[in-house]
């Protein structure tokens, strides 16, 4: 069962806006911390449809924007090393590194491939027993099982030539860094709801409590 057209019923988001303006009485900073909402509030226009006391600050929700400097360079020094086909999914290939980035590792003839899952970079490395195929495993909770499948898959298949370079993050440490800063203004949290369906939502309330004046952390 597919639930599309729900939520893009126009009679229903109507009645919702006109609740949400009957309930807002003062000022409130909430920041979605998923890259996904950001997308979908962007493109829909929910951002316009909000009274205007309420202001949303998109998040950290993107598995490439948190990526460090540090790592986005360690991986430009693997993909241009001899012998190595570097793995990762497309959208890391324009993030720059100090100098220069994986599309350009790829113009000056590194093997710099693009891959949809990373099961696919093992597929790449049973194709190619003579490199050594590394995957770029990038990003929050949900991306987390299939990279670490990845690896399983690659140790029962006897894959020698198969690693990974690892840039997993976790979403509420980041919500903790935010809450802490003397310069924070946020007041509630839009979470990741896909990040709840894989790691449960028992770590998020602890940082919502730390909101001043909020009991958001008591609403799950």
């Amino acid at each position: 069962m597919r639930y599309v057209d729900e939520f893009r019923d126009s009679e229903l988001t109507k009645i919702l806006v006109d609740r949400i303006h009957r309930v807002t009485k003062h000022p409130w900073v909430i920041m979605e911390i998923c890259g996904g909402q950001t997308h979908s509030i962007l493109q829909n226009g929910i951002d316009q449809l909000l009274p205007k006391e309420i202001e949303l600050v998109h998040g950290p929700g993107c598995p490439v924007c948190v990526t460090s400097l540090e790592l986005v360079d360690k991986a430009l020094a693997i993909a241009a090393m001899p012998n190595v086909i570097f793995c990762s999914f497309g959208d890391m290939l324009r993030v720059p590194g100090s100098g220069k980035d994986l599309f350009s590792v790829r113009a000056s003839g590194g093997q710099v491939r693009i891959v949809y899952s990373p099961l696919d970079a093992v597929k790449i490395a049973q194709a190619n027993p003579d490199k050594e195929v590394v995957f770029f495993a990038i990003g929050f909770e949900t991306t987390g099982p299939a990279n670490a499948m990845s690896v399983i898959q690659a140790k029962a298949l006897g894959i020698k030539n198969f690693s990974v370079l690892v840039s997993q993050v976790t979403v509420p440490p980041a919500m903790h860094v935010i809450l802490g800063s003397p310069q924070n203004r946020v007041q509630g949290f839009l979470a990741a709801g896909h990040v709840c369906a894989v790691m449960g939502y028992w770590g998020i309330p602890p940082h919502c409590r730390k909101i001043p004046n909020s009991n958001c952390g008591d609403r799950f």
